[in-house]
């Protein structure tokens, strides 16, 4: 502004040297005179116009310093380098079913043991304190039987004590369980730092309770033998995912380092988003997992491990990557003997996924999990402490499914899904001795099973109807076959997972979202879920891989660690905050 106002002034000045010369003559000196001043004029308007050219390229320095500190600023800025969210979700459900009659194994050895004690203390006769010891040994040496020869040569020893055993069955009868109210709370906070270039750390914390309850009795039939093995109780791969209590627990913790060697090539590492997977997200109204995911027909369970993934650019397979994944189910520490003692379980799994696109995503999987344990680490369940004892052998997965959006059919988006999964059991000689010596899917209570391979398989289908006025309507169908197992204990259901029912699951549910504008991120949103869960069982032992499955309509007495389930009905509701 001005330098512009000086250049003004500066041409005033020359053009004033040809102004018309008044009628009076002035002389050269007097000329000369004006010439010199009008010469010195120029020169401090020079003088100016040079000091403004010099502010003005200070200006431009310091703005542009400034412009570098502000976006220093910027980029350590939590806004620009951690990014925060998470959910909260109020659920009721009202469950009943109905049971068929069963021995308890459980109750049975607890009511020998009080009744002979009892006996005992009244009469301490040698035949009283005999029968007490001969238990105690009974115990003790079964417990300490590993093998399938060893579970057949203590029975042929211990057949007068396994025959008196049945003088203090635990017969418990049909029964019709019911709850018709349960509600729970689930929070979850979310957290993903840009550590450095092309490394991020991801977080998920998760507290999940029961009202009036911190503890996870509410869907463990406390008191009685539980229904499920995967609702025994809360271990590790199922913390934050059952409701257990009021604490903060650690659902997810890795690191990822992506555009290795200016590839797209990726490697993550820590506590995995293992659960939850496609296509349940459909059903949870949540986006998909991405590249992180798992089936969650084959899997749901929070595991420890990583993962290496390459994305090629293949212009015929749109969104196409590959993935070999690795997971340790169980650590069992130090070695305590060399011929037999217990190994760690892993998990071992390859994904392709040849095309992810909105319109439609596709995926095959190949999982193994290695030394599988016969029971987890529990505190406080049914069965008391638990840990594992023995493993039983390996299981192969096998998995292909696909899921996709179909625009404007009629006023609505139509989202469908089906997903195939195959199980092979692959059992070494090893038996339970904590489960009366059944094996990997062998055998019953102390009615070990000599090992073979044993093959399942599952179906699900599914679709969900988008409207313009944000409601959703999906139905789901589930089917299992009789030696059908998963390893997805950390699934949402509150029975049992549905994904590993040996029978049928039929689920209807509605999503209604509430018109509001997002504000903590672009993906919050508020919505109400609606449900009902109808399971037809056909087989015991659904999600169970210890022991060989019974046909429902066979079970009428026999000795079992859980209640046997003919049928069992979910209706369900959650009011649910994403931010």
């Amino acid at each position: 502004m001005k330098t512009r106002h000086v250049r003004t002034l500066i041409g005033v000045l020359v053009a004033g040297l040809f102004l018309p010369i008044q009628a009076r003559a002035e002389s050269n000196a007097e000329l000369l005179k004006r010439i010199e001043a009008l010469s010195q004029e120029l020169t401090r308007l020079k003088g100016q116009i040079e000091a403004s050219n010099a502010a003005t390229t200070a200006n431009r320095q310091a703005t542009e310093e400034l412009r570098e500190k502000v976006g220093k600023a910027e980029e350590k800025s939590s806004e620009r380098w951690l990014t925060i969210g998470g959910d909260y979700q109020f659920r009721a459900d009202s469950l009943w079913g109905e049971t068929k009659p069963f021995t308890d194994v459980s109750a049975t050895f607890a009511n020998a043991q009080a009744q002979l004690q009892a006996a005992f203390f009244a009469n301490p006769t040698p035949a009283t304190g005999a029968a007490l010891t001969g238990l105690m040994q009974f115990a003790q040496n079964m417990s300490g039987v590993r093998t399938y020869q060893q579970a057949q040569g203590f029975m042929g020893a211990n057949a007068a004590m396994m025959g008196a055993l049945g003088n203090f069955a635990a017969q418990v009868p049909a029964y019709k369980p019911r709850n018709d109210t349960l509600y729970t709370n689930r929070f979850g906070l979310d957290l993903s730092a840009k550590a450095t270039q092309d490394v991020t750390v991801n977080a998920r914390l998760v507290m999940y309770k029961t009202f009036g309850a911190g503890d996870d009795d509410a869907v463990t039939n406390s008191g009685s033998a539980p229904y499920f093995a995967d609702r025994v109780g809360v271990f590790d791969g199922t913390l934050g995912h059952i409701p257990s209590s009021s604490y903060l627990n650690v659902d997810r913790a890795f690191a990822t380092w992506s555009n290795i060697a200016d590839q797209d090539i990726w490697f993550s590492v820590g506590r995995r988003p293992s659960t939850h997977g496609a296509p349940s997200n459909l059903r949870l109204n949540a986006p998909r997992p991405g590249n992180g995911g798992t089936p969650s027909l084959l899997v749901d369970y929070a595991f420890d491990g990583m993962t290496v993934g390459w994305a090629p650019d293949i212009e015929a397979l749109p969104g196409a990557y590959g993935k070999i994944c690795y997971g340790r189910g169980f650590e069992s520490g130090f070695r305590s003997t060399p011929g037999n003692s217990l190994q760690d379980t892993d998990m071992l799994g390859v994904s392709i996924i040849p095309i992810d696109t909105d319109p439609l995503r596709v995926w095959m999987q190949w999982n193994r999990g290695f030394k599988i344990f016969d029971a987890p680490k529990m505190q406080g369940t049914y069965f008391g402490n638990t840990m594992p004892k023995v493993n039983l052998g390996d299981i192969d997965w096998y998995g292909l499914g696909a899921m996709g959006t179909l625009k404007q059919v009629g006023v609505g988006d139509l989202n469908y899904f089906a997903d195939l999964g195959m199980s092979i059991t692959h059992p070494n000689n090893n038996v339970s001795a904590q489960f009366g010596f059944q094996g990997l899917l062998t055998g019953g209570f102390f009615s070990p099973e000599a090992a073979r391979d044993k093959t399942g398989t599952a179906i699900a289908l599914g679709v969900r109807y988008d409207l313009p006025s944000r409601t959703k309507l999906g139905f789901e169908y589930n089917h299992g076959s009789k030696n059908w197992i998963t390893f997805a204990p950390a699934a949402t259901d509150m029975w049992t997972s549905k994904v590993g029912t040996r029978g049928n699951v039929y689920e209807l549910y509605l999503i209604q979202e509430l018109n509001s504008r997002p504000i903590s991120s672009h993906l919050a949103k508020t919505f109400v879920r609606l449900g009902f869960q109808y399971y037809d069982f056909q087989y015991t032992g659904s999600n169970n891989w210890v022991g060989a499955p019974v046909k429902i309509s066979d079970v009428n007495g026999q000795m079992m660690t859980t209640t046997p389930l003919d049928n069992a009905y979910n209706a369900y509701a959650t009011f649910e905050v994403k931010f």
